[in-house]
């Protein structure tokens, strides 16, 4: 995602992350399995809503119509286009149910003003069940970071500067670079918590929130550049969470950057400091 907006997007009406499952429904027609949501302007981010959020949606659809048991083990997501807000549809399709792994494809869908209908992401969800190993448990530990969620600084919420959706996440910034400040730094350590997380499970947090920095090399430019997420990997592990109000924590690295393009690596902590998600992304910066 970008931290930044353009200037002329502004905070709309607020809605919860529960508020926007709560008004989802299903519109399964003519052999289509779907499940529509309707996102306030309060989560876009530019002229798309938030990467994160939508992908945290299109997961709950792959819930609704394949079933809640199975972990989520991986999840992929092409962002193919914008996705306004308003209503759109997630498509689902299972595409392979074996005794431990379930795969599923969804497409996000929404029709524009010309009455055509556009595809806005596409993504494949893989749920593995556990199953009995010899090989040990490996855990990585958290490295600590110079500043506590309280002592870090706490990104301000700019209607027209920030994007839209960052009214809804904490963020507390505690080591790396800040964006276009022409720092040298390629990485980041913040602390990040959805600001109202009720009724919000482990998963649906750990796919939202480890989409919701910026991609650290915004720190190495000296000036704005908006910069967009064009395809995301994340690799889950099963976690709970005790704190609900607990800082998770988002670290980033730079791993290469050049023709417009960054690849980058988070690692996703929850409160207690295990292990949630290490993600990977492609993202292009316009500047």
């Amino acid at each position: 995602m970008n931290l930044f907006a353009t200037p002329a997007e502004t905070a709309g009406p607020t809605a919860t992350l529960a508020d926007l499952l709560a008004r989802r429904e299903r519109v399964d027609a003519a052999g289509r399995q779907a499940v529509r949501f309707h996102v306030s302007p309060d989560w876009q981010q530019g002229r798309t809503t938030f990467g994160g959020v939508l992908s945290a949606l299109a997961l709950q659809a792959m819930r609704d119509v394949c079933g809640q048991e199975w972990p989520l083990r991986a999840l992929q997501t092409n962002f193919v286009g914008p996705v306004a807000s308003g209503s759109f549809d997630v498509e689902v399709h299972l595409l392979r149910q074996g005794k431990n792994i379930r795969q599923v494809q969804a497409r996000v869908l929404q029709t524009d003003e010309a009455g055509t209908e556009q595809i806005g992401g596409v993504l494949l969800g893989v749920f593995g069940a556990a199953r009995a190993s010899s090989l040990p448990g490996l855990r990585p530990e958290q490295v600590a970071v110079s500043k506590d969620p309280d002592a870090a600084f706490a990104w301000p919420f700019v209607p027209g500067i920030t994007p839209a959706f960052t009214q809804h996440i904490d963020f507390r910034q505690a080591d790396g670079g800040m964006p276009f400040t022409g720092s040298d730094e390629w990485h980041s350590r913040t602390h990040v918590r959805l600001k109202d997380a009720t009724g919000i499970d482990a998963e649906l947090q750990t796919v939202l929130l480890a989409d919701a920095g910026p991609t650290p090399a915004l720190a190495r430019l000296k000036g704005f550049a908006p910069a967009s997420s064009v395809s995301w990997a994340l690799e889950l592990r099963p976690i709970e969470v005790a704190d609900a109000q607990g800082f998770w924590r988002m670290d980033k690295e730079a791993l290469a950057a050049d023709d417009g393009y960054v690849n980058e690596k988070t690692t996703l902590w929850t409160p207690c400091g295990q292990m949630a998600a290490l993600g990977y992304q492609v993202v292009a910066v316009y500047g």
